[in-house]
């Protein structure tokens, strides 16, 4: 009898391996649907790209709160809106489905992490202040972007003749600047998880969106050279300097650049 049971205790170890455990499972989901009311002044385009933003938000709120309630995420004494800024350049948004009908854009999209990767991430990112003044920066462009929208949608209302087409324009620029803001962040996750193909086309989107982002330029730059094309690292980082003849990091981006190059006194 002892012999059954020992025997049938050390069939349970051996098979324990293969039985699926649902508790132990590491990666968290997140869904959220929006659905953006059209105004006057939208149009498909413009209607996604607001959506879209809107629906990040709301999920990266709520890993947010969820990663805030990790001992190990507390241990760095971040706020949930320092947590939410910095998991925008870890985390990647996945659209699940849209539709369109002329009216209302019904975005639905998720996220989905291992919370103790995304953990290790932002205590690497941490460490890089620039990256971080990065995603600051960006947060605080998006809601000034979205405030702008919701202000010019009433001005709108309002507005004939040529002070119409005006706001019209503002209101486009305005959207292609929140959308360059997403393929920013976008750019950082890629680039943070070592996706460089990924990350430059980013990049270049946020460029074509919104000419004058030089975060844009300096982190295309870095990806450029990360991945040995030092002439295209060299040139965006030029760029930069038109952009921003004061920027510490453009200097230093070229020099290193030039370095790479072989170009040493030049980098000098």
């Amino acid at each position: 009898m002892k012999r059954i049971v020992i025997v049938f205790i050390l069939s349970l170890v051996i098979a324990w391996p293969l039985f699926p455990i649902k508790s132990f499972a590491k990666t968290k989901v997140f869904e959220r649907e929006y659905r953006y009311q059209a105004s006057e002044a939208d149009s498909k385009l413009s209607c996604r790209t607001i959506a879209l933003e809107q629906v990040k938000r709301l999920l990266m709120e709520e890993l947010g709160i969820y990663l805030e309630s990790e001992t190990k995420v507390s241990d760095f004494q971040l706020t949930t809106d320092q947590i939410t800024t910095l998991t925008a350049g870890i985390v990647r948004t996945e659209i699940l489905s849209e539709n369109w009908d002329g009216k209302v854009y019904r975005l639905s999209a998720k996220i989905e992490a291992d919370p103790n990767q995304v953990i290790e991430a932002i205590s690497i990112l941490m460490q890089d202040r620039n990256k971080n003044r990065q995603l600051e920066r960006s947060r605080a462009n998006t809601e000034q972007y979205l405030k702008e929208i919701e202000h010019l949608k009433i001005e709108l209302v309002e507005a004939k003749g040529s002070d119409l087409e005006r706001k019209q324009h503002e209101y486009v620029s305005i959207v292609k600047r929140l959308s360059a803001e997403d393929w920013f962040e976008r750019g950082i996750a890629f680039e943070e998880s070592k996706r460089y193909e990924e990350a430059i086309r980013a990049y270049t989107k946020a460029i074509e969106m919104n000419p004058i982002l030089t975060g844009a330029y300096n982190n295309r730059g870095n990806v450029w050279r990360d991945i040995g094309d030092f002439d295209r690292s060299y040139n965006d980082f030029n760029k930069m300097i038109e952009l921003d003849s004061n920027s510490i990091f453009a200097y230093i981006g070229r020099g290193s650049a030039l370095s790479d190059k072989g170009k040493y006194l030049q980098a000098v």
